[in-house]
């Protein structure tokens, strides 16, 4: 059974940084790339960084130069740093395996990240 455990979130205030971390399993994970999505508030779910088993990064525009992906093949899991954080980045955050945009499977519970003062 494919399962993804996502951790870390909370608030914080703008300009502040979290460091989210996914702990998968039930995969052979150094073979999948790996992504992370958030959906916000009356949003679509979208993605946010992916990283691919060679290590190369994508980030969406609107994360770039603040979020850091990297993944952890010896502990199944995959983080991501967030600096710099905006109140636009409020969303549940989830981690899932698979291509650019292709999730392949079931979505974990997610971590809520909320940013205000």
């Amino acid at each position: 059974q494919v399962q993804f455990v996502e951790s870390g979130g909370g608030l914080v205030q703008p300009g502040g940084s979290l460091r989210l971390s996914c702990a998968a399993s039930g995969i052979i994970f150094r073979i999948y790339h790996m992504g992370w999505y958030r959906q916000g508030p009356g949003k679509q779910r979208e993605l946010v960084a992916h990283v691919s088993t060679g290590g190369n990064t994508y980030y969406a525009d609107s994360v770039k130069g603040r979020f850091t992906i990297s993944r952890d093949n010896d502990k199944n899991t995959v983080y991501l740093q967030m600096n710099s954080l905006k109140p636009e980045d409020t969303a549940v955050y989830y981690c899932n395996a698979g291509g650019l945009n292709t999730p392949r499977w079931a979505w974990g519970q997610g971590t809520q990240v909320t940013v205000s003062s």
